[in-house]
């Protein structure tokens, strides 16, 4: 039971990520070195805010309650904006480094669009946080233990899966809307994924009352699929081209500069 559990799972929280890589990505070796760049910066900006929050536990009064409520709190919005930070960084970075491609290429056109390295980097960022988020529950859930037998939910592992797979989705349409805010300057995009971003992070604090956790958070999730996918370029016709198989360029695989 705890093996069916364990991979189960890890299926549901990675799975679509895992896909999204090996039809999308895995072929590129540009992409695959951006994705595993943009993780890195996900794991500096944990770092930073780790390291902050460690220093503020260890100076603060460790039996005050609402003190340690409150660092925990202050824990969490200092890495949502330390990750947009570094999400920022690494925009900038990648606008460097494809001009560079660019200048060493012998074609006219960049070897990498800015939607694809969106994509790519947020994904990697996805790949990092879920990683972070889930591996010590999955740890957990090969046994030995019953979850649940002494009252509590059942569904601790099931929830942190699926909450983990919409981290994951999540940070990748951030990505998506973020870079194309930061293109056209329109800070108020920026504004909306720092929000949204927030939102999910402080929704986690109603844990073990789950569903009401995870409702909203793939509420957050589907519109910012939807913004993702129409900031990429996306309409009705050509999704239904895709689906059907028709219209090969749609597919980020075969995506040429436009």
């Amino acid at each position: 039971m705890t093996a069916a559990v364990f991979f189960g799972c890890t299926f549901i929280a990675f799975g679509p990520a895992i896909s999204l890589f090996v039809f999308t990505i895995a072929r590129e070796p540009l992409r695959v070195i951006f994705l595993i760049a943009g993780a890195f910066f996900w794991l500096v900006s944990l770092l930073l805010s780790s390291l902050v929050w460690f220093i503020s536990v260890q100076i603060s009064n460790k039996e005050s309650a609402s003190q340690q409520k409150g660092l925990l709190i202050f824990g969490v919005v200092l890495s949502v904006v330390l990750q947009e930070t570094f999400r920022f960084g690494y925009y900038k970075l990648l606008k460097k480094a494809n001009e560079g491609l660019l200048t060493l290429s012998q074609e006219e056109t960049m070897p990498i669009s800015i939607r694809q390295l969106a994509y790519v980097s947020g994904l990697g960022f996805g790949f990092m946080s879920g990683a972070f988020s889930v591996v010590n529950i999955l740890a957990d859930s090969v046994g030995p233990g019953t979850v649940g037998i002494h009252g509590d939910s059942q569904y601790y592992f099931l929830s942190s899966a699926f909450m983990t797979m919409a981290i994951i989705l999540l940070h990748m349409f951030w990505g998506v809307v973020f870079f194309d805010a930061c293109e056209k300057q329109r800070w108020w995009a920026v504004a909306a994924v720092v929000i949204s971003h927030l939102a999910v992070s402080c929704l986690t604090f109603q844990n073990p009352a789950y569903v009401n956790s995870l409702v909203p958070t793939y509420v957050i999730l589907l519109v910012m699929g939807i913004w993702a996918f129409y900031t990429a370029g996306g309409s009705l016709r050509n999704l239904k081209l895709c689906i059907t198989c028709k219209d090969k360029d749609f597919l980020l695989a075969n995506h040429r500069s436009r």
